[in-house]
């Protein structure tokens, strides 16, 4: 079952673009990977899926509900961590708690206090004798207390310290292993590759590739380093050519015999051949061509 689908979806901000004709599908019980600099149309997929702003065209659906014309019901079962986090400074934790339990006309206080001693918070606290990264806490609360079906999370470790990332990861972990579907977005590649099933890569408003996380990696994209040589002479198919001191870095893609072919006679000193990190692999479809 799909929980997440979209049809050629497209939003223009003036003549500004935001995404461009994206289709793409999540499936139940995934964590989806959302991966993209400032300005690919990340936060633009999200605000639409959420049903906080409208496509110029094209279709979003979650949990089998259009995006547009169910907002209300799509909210009650998802939980939203937004990249940047704002409440009321005047408010306690546990009041902000309580507002968004009030919003889903549901009961959390149980949960919420699970949470916040999990996340070492202070429910008695003022929101604005909070830090930066103790607010994201508290917006990890409000999207988990209710336990929705589907997660989804913007920059959501942005703020917090290396000990409540990796409880925020548990409790992610958990909540997926219960059955709930997780679609984040981040700059951290290390995170996708770690706790991601599949991923998505999203380029100027448009979807360059879309894996499992582990053929990502083991794709025909091969990273080749060489040691011995100054130059290389061109060749269809390298990517991201970098030259490291004593040896030439690059990814390469293409059959194997016409690199083999290309190489030989070439006074080599040693060469590796392998596959390339998650990171190396966003580089590839990242980058613009080298002039």
């Amino acid at each position: 079952m799909h929980v997440i689908k979209t049809e050629n979806l497209t939003k223009f901000y003036g003549k500004s673009r935001g995404i461009t004709e994206l289709s793409f599908s999540v499936d139940e019980g995934d964590i989806f990977g959302y991966i993209g600099p400032n300005g690919a149309g990340k936060s633009t997929t999200i605000r639409i899926l959420l049903g906080l702003i409208a496509p110029t065209q094209g279709k979003a659906e979650i949990l089998g509900l259009d995006c547009q014309k169910n907002t209300k019901e799509i909210l009650k079962r998802v939980g939203y961590i937004p990249s940047e986090v704002f409440f009321w400074d005047y408010l306690r934790c546990e009041e902000v708690f309580a507002l968004s339990a009030a919003l889903r006309k549901c009961d959390c206080r149980k949960e919420s206090q699970l949470l916040c001693e999990r996340l070492a918070l202070d429910p008695k606290k003022k929101v604005s004798e909070l830090s930066l990264g103790t607010r994201k806490k508290v917006s990890i609360v409000c999207a988990l207390q209710h336990k929705p079906d589907m997660y989804i999370l913007d920059e959501p470790t942005s703020g917090l310290d290396p000990n409540m990332q990796r409880e925020f990861w548990d409790l992610l972990h958990e909540r997926n292993q219960e059955g709930a579907t997780i679609f984040l977005s981040s700059h951290t590649l290390s995170e996708i590759q770690k706790h991601c099933k599949t991923a998505a890569i999203i380029r100027e408003g448009t979807i360059q590739v879309k894996d499992k996380v582990e053929s990502l990696s083991a794709s025909n994209v091969k990273k080749v380093v060489i040691q011995g040589l100054s130059m290389l002479p061109p060749l269809q198919g390298i990517k991201n050519l970098q030259y490291r001191e004593d040896k030439i870095v690059f990814l390469y893609q293409g059959k194997a015999c016409e690199l083999i072919g290309y190489l030989q006679g070439l006074p080599i000193m040693d060469i590796t051949i392998s596959d390339p990190e998650l990171e190396e692999i966003y580089m590839h479809f990242y980058r613009r061509e080298e002039a």
